[in-house]
């Protein structure tokens, strides 16, 4: 007998315009979600507050991150944290200006840092696609950089695991 998977989910809005001068809160997950990017340590119950300390791959993501700016004038990395097991970003797209065929695009730009870090990490580091949320105003975009700077460690397991 023959059995129909279930549809795949998408991920992106239909018909949006992701290069629209926007900000973007991304979230992008290892494969397989294991702990590759980095260490939570810290957090007794004296109150030392937890830390993330990066891992090897972590540091070469960090390093991919980081050259976004540089790479696309019109992408800015407006705050990011890297997990043990995923990254979150928030960038901002202003492309103002830039004729259509020339602005980069949130796939463009996610692609790039998956190609790059994959390259150095020499296997792949992620599991396919990634999840994206629009920022709609200057309240959710406050939220979601609370998020990455506050809240990210907070709830988050510690647990210390080697590649």
């Amino acid at each position: 007998m023959y059995m129909e998977l279930p549809k795949r989910k998408q991920n992106r809005l239909a018909e949006y315009d992701y290069s629209t001068p926007n900000a973007y809160f991304i979230t992008i997950c290892t494969e397989n979600r294991k702990n590759l990017l980095s260490n939570i340590v810290g957090g007794d119950d004296l109150g030392a507050p937890k830390e993330l300390v990066l891992k090897p791959y972590g540091k070469i993501v960090e390093k991919y991150i980081l050259s976004i700016e540089k790479a696309y004038d019109s992408v800015m990395v407006e705050n990011y944290i890297i997990m043990p097991n995923h990254i979150h970003l928030l960038l901002l797209i202003d492309t103002y200006g830039l004729p259509r065929s020339s602005a980069p695009t949130i796939p463009d730009v996610i692609t790039a840092l998956k190609k790059l870090t994959n390259r150095d990490c020499k296997h792949s580091l992620w599991q396919r696609g990634y999840m994206d949320h629009i920022i709609r105003n200057q309240s959710d975009f406050e939220h979601h950089w609370n998020y990455i700077e506050y809240n990210a460690l907070k709830e988050y397991p510690l647990k210390e695991e080697n590649i």
